[in-house]
């Protein structure tokens, strides 16, 4: 009989649709309220996303999953709620959960922390501090989806139990060592990532959408044109990035989309037709990296008069010499039209923060001017050793695309095409740190959006005390001064709009945010996972702001 490995994930839920993805041990038939859907097979795993039609909006389904008619979902005597699929109604308030960067270690209990955990600095598990505060309230209560924006799991840096099988099936003194090599390997993190019961239960029951960043693949990933062409030149490469991309589809981009979307897709068809759909895939892959116009993994998703663009800032990337863009012609493209049009609020998420600290805005923007080679040979040369070493490969790092994003921001806040939106919120991660900073254009009047950037990172990966003073230097008077000026010095101009943060210093250590929408309102909060006398983790408030 067919087990279910992985899930479900509840993944895309509209007012009358939603897809739950799974896998299983074996080829099958999925059902899941009534809707059946075969797997797909890859290299001896197989998966299945099953499309859910004719619900009603503002309604709470329980649902199950069964394999080949046999029910195996909720597991026997779970000890968690039953998941359940929570429809939107287009004119309700909207709540959203996001966040980035989280690392996977073993936890004693779902809510707890052990000595290990401890000593490396982790802390308690924003996720699992949501779990807790989900199942203490009523479904009405509970965020309409959860936003992962990057680093859903760590390539470069796997949990103990990947670390073993890792070296039971290679030699890992060879590169890439204890890394993630290959598509197999990635099935097992993202299995470990995943699985652990109360982030299983979560996932089951909350909506989710998420976009990859640098670890997903590898530290750094395409920071730059001699990164990309040093790592290509490794042995292992091909077969990480192939793995990488293959896992991704898989595993994060089908739930991104929704049902109409995925019958429409034509990579997926042929997948569900192949006997072994790897060595498709497998060249879907590699094309995909050598060629970003391959594929388009940015997505949108309404939320009645709603609008979250989720874009692509890492696999789009354009790194030819004298021409640096976070994304492609054909990307840019296709955010700018979905970008424009009436909404109450527009959401542009992107796992790289639009708006960084303003001594760090300057610094990369210094040293992206350096590395082309405005001082000459040499300094480039050390430059691009600073950008590597510093990770200076945010959007500040390409003022190509910074600012085209700016005049877009510009031309949806002035209400080029009718209403503008009440707010324009950039939700972001990466950084390992939470911020809330508000933008206005001095000397342009006609913006009537309020503009903020809202950064909210890590889940759980927290910096250490040498990096979090450098993020408060970035954000001083002093750090900013000094940075412009050096700035200045490689010709680099100050930009069109003014940020600052609408608190005082930034957030440290692991934490969540929620956004609440309702009509042109909005308002955000920031929480932090503590534990309590009895050792489990709950969310604590930290900061909360009206956007409008």
């Amino acid at each position: 009989m067919a087990e279910l490995v992985l899930g479900p994930l509840l993944r895309y839920v509209g007012p009358h649709d939603a897809t739950v993805w799974v896998e299983t041990n074996a080829a099958c038939e999925v059902e899941v309220l009534g809707h059946r859907v075969r797997t797909f097979h890859v290299e001896g795993h197989h998966y299945s996303i099953v499309y859910i039609t004719g619900l009603k909006p503002g309604t709470t389904y329980a649902y199950a999953v069964a394999l080949d008619g046999e029910r195996v979902w909720p597991e026997p005597e779970s000890r968690f709620p039953p998941s359940t699929i929570n429809t939107p109604h287009p004119k309700a308030p909207l709540k959203l959960v996001f966040g980035s960067c989280r690392i996977c270690l073993p936890q004693k209990s779902p809510y707890t922390l052990n000595k290990e955990e401890h000593s490396c600095g982790r802390g308690p598990d924003a996720l699992h501090a949501l779990a807790a505060r989900l199942r203490q309230e009523p479904f009405g209560h509970w965020p309409h989806a959860l936003l992962f924006l990057g680093d859903q799991i760590y390539a470069d840096d796997v949990s103990p139990d990947t670390r073993e099988f890792i070296r039971a099936r290679r030699d890992i003194t060879e590169p890439p060592g204890e890394e993630i090599a290959d598509f197999e390997e990635y099935t097992r993190l993202y299995r470990e990532t995943w699985r652990e019961p109360t982030i299983r239960w979560l996932l089951s029951t909350l909506p989710s959408a998420m976009i990859f960043d640098d670890h997903d693949v590898n530290d750094d990933w395409n920071i730059s044109a001699s990164w990309l062409e040093e790592q290509r030149a490794k042995p292992w490469w091909d077969q990480r990035i192939i793995g990488g991309f293959m896992s991704y589809w898989i595993y994060q981009h089908l739930g991104n989309l929704s049902p109409r979307e995925l019958q429409c897709d034509g990579l997926l068809r042929e997948v569900r037709q192949a006997d072994d759909a790897g060595p498709l895939l497998r060249e879907f892959a590699y094309r995909a990296d050598r060629d970003a116009e391959t594929c388009r993994w940015s997505f949108c998703r309404d939320f009645g008069k709603v609008r979250l663009v989720m874009m692509d800032s890492r696999a789009a990337r354009v790194l030819k010499p004298g021409l640096r863009a976070v994304m492609d012609a054909q990307e840019w493209t296709w955010i700018e039209r979905h970008a424009r049009g009436e909404f109450d609020h527009l959401l542009l998420g992107t796992s790289l923060p639009v708006l960084l600290a303003p001594g760090i805005h300057y610094l990369e923007a210094w040293n992206e001017a350096v590395c082309a080679g405005v001082w000459g040979y040499w300094p480039a040369k050390f430059a691009e050793r600073v950008r590597r070493r510093l990770d200076l490969e945010h959007w500040s790092a390409f003022q190509y695309s910074f600012g085209r994003l700016v005049e877009l921001l510009r031309e949806i806040g002035r209400g080029a095409h009718g209403l503008p939106p009440a707010t324009i919120v950039l939700i972001s991660g990466d950084v390992h740190h939470a911020y809330v900073a508000k933008a206005s254009y001095p000397r342009d009047q006609r913006v009537k959006s309020v503009i903020y950037q809202a950064v909210c990172s890590p889940f759980r990966n927290p910096l250490d005390k040498n990096e979090r003073r450098a993020i408060r230097a970035g954000w001083s008077k002093a750090g900013a001064s000094l940075c412009k000026a050096i700035a200045r010095t490689a010709g680099v101009r100050a930009p069109e709009l003014d940020w600052r943060l609408v608190h005082g210093e930034p957030w440290f250590g692991n934490q969540v945010a929620t956004l609440e929408l309702d009509g042109r309102r909005a308002s955000l909060r920031i929480d932090r996972p503590v534990l309590d006398e009895s050792g489990e983790a709950r969310l604590e408030e930290v900061f909360s702001i009206a956007l409008t």
